[in-house]
This record gives C-alpha cells, sequence and structure tokens, in this order.
C-alpha cells in the first residue's frame, strides 16, 4: 500500500479533527468563517464540534470533517533509527567491553538560551518519560555545563574533559538561533579538533533529524527524544568510531 487516507469512522473515509482560533467575537459569524476555513483546508463537509470565546475578540474552535487528500508513502522521507534501544545494563556493557574506561559525555544550551528543562531531561539522573537520564549510566561520565554556554566555553571544555560527545540543547529559534548557534559549534569544533572532535549531537523541539548535514553535527535529536534513545546512539557512534576516541 503506497497510499492511505485518514481514518475516522471507517476505513479510508478521511475523517480529520483540527483546532485553530479567530479574531472574532463568538457568534454565527465567527462560526462561519471557520466553516470557510475549514473548507479551504480541503475539509469538507466540516462540522463545527467546538466553539469557545476568549475574551470578547476571540474565539476557539474545533473542527471535524473529510479530506479528500491522500498520504504518498512512497513520497515521504524521514531518517529512522539505525541502532536497537538498549538497556542502561547493555549500554554499560558495551561501554565497558570497548572503551575500557568511561565514555565522557559533555552537554549544555549554547548562546543565549537558557531553556534547561531538554538537556536537564536527557543528562540527570530524573531523566524523563519514565527513564533515568545519562547520569544513571555507571560508565558514563556527565558533564552537564547548563544554560547560555558560549560555543569557546563549550569547546574549552570538551577538550579538557576529553570528551567522546557532546550534546547541545536549542530552544529559542527566533531567527533561526538555534541553526547559527549549533553551526557555529560545529564548526569551531572542526577547526579547534579535526577529525579528532567528539560526536556532535543537537536536540531541541524545532530541530529536525534531516538536519544533520545542515548543521554539521553527527545527529539530530528532535521532541519526545528519551534518554534512552540517546544512550543507545552513543553505543552505535561508539562501534562506528565517528568522533569516539578509542
Amino acid at each position: 500500500m503506497s497510499s492511505i487516507r485518514p481514518y475516522g469512522d471507517t476505513t479510508g473515509d478521511g475523517m480529520v479533527q483540527t483546532s485553530f482560533t479567530l479574531p472574532m467575537p463568538p457568534g454565527p459569524k465567527a462560526e462561519g468563517a471557520a466553516m470557510q476555513l475549514a473548507n479551504k483546508m480541503g475539509i469538507e463537509p466540516a462540522m463545527v464540534v467546538h466553539s469557545h470565546g476568549i475574551g470578547s475578540d476571540f474565539t476557539f474552535f474545533v473542527v471535524y470533517g473529510s479530506v479528500r487528500h491522500l498520504v504518498d508513502l512512497d513520497a515521504i522521507t524521514v531518517v529512522e533509527r539505525e541502532y536497537p534501544l538498549l538497556s542502561p545494563a547493555e549500554v554499560n556493557g558495551e561501554v565497558r567491553k570497548r572503551l575500557r574506561r568511561k565514555l565522557v559525555v559533555v552537554g549544555g544550551c549554547i548562546g543565549t538560551d537558557a531553556h534547561t528543562v531538554g538537556i536537564d531531561a536527557i543528562l540527570n539522573i530524573k531523566g524523563f518519560a519514565g527513564e533515568k537520564g545519562l547520569e544513571y549510566y555507571r560508565e558514563l561520565k556527565v558533564v552537564n555545563l547548563g544554560a547560555q554556554v558560549t560555543v569557546p566555553e563549550l569547546v574549552k571544555r570538551a577538550r579538557a574533559e576529553k570528551a567522546d560527545a557532546v550534546l547541545v540543547s536549542q530552544v529559542v529559534t527566533q531567527r533561526d538561533a538555534h541553526i547559527l548557534n549549533t553551526q557555529e559549534m560545529s564548526a569551531a569544533f572542526r577547526e579547534a579538533m579535526g577529525d579528532r572532535r567528539p560526536v556532535l549531537i543537537a536536540g531541541g523541539p524545532r530541530f529536525d533529524p534531516l538536519m544533520a548535514g545542515q548543521l554539521g553535527v553527527d545527529r539530530v535529536f528532535g521532541r519526545g527524544t528519551t534518554p534512552g534513545e540517546v544512550a543507545s546512539y552513543l553505543v552505535h557512534a561508539m562501534k562506528e568510531s565517528k568522533g569516539v576516541a578509542a
């Protein structure tokens, strides 16, 4: 099957649900505007199943209806995980067997980004989504530099720690700051360390995993990434010997 349609009540009925806010006071005219917008989006017939005024000048809508569009599965381009997910014990065992020392991970938020929730979810022992962070892994040494780390500071600390991997988190995206900061970081590591640079990993809710080449990093993780995924990738990178010191 190379093409599919959304599923609502019956297979292939094309039913979808979407929500949006219009800058109009609630009332019949606002609902008419919502229907018009839904029709222009290709939802026809459409039903306004919920509307709610937000103050006196805005209305929130939930619209339900059918679309005729098909999803072409052959045209989808994504980054699929090419390595197995490992348990903490398996990660520790692989690192111990291959490196015979701890694998050093340095992480932080670069530039003016002060949002540490993402990097802390991956690095701190409390973790995310029921998984312990990288600090929990016995064979990993984690150095969390926190927020607003300059690129020179990151490079200097990574060299001092003899880092095998560097993780940077970027949440602030105004004027493509997340892209520019990450490109600056990857360029600085290549200039300072050449082929002996650490594995470079970028993460954040606005990153697309397909952007790794554009950013100059080895891997990009998007929203919802768990510590186990990152730890398993570090083992994969170690096996591939791409930037991880032996």
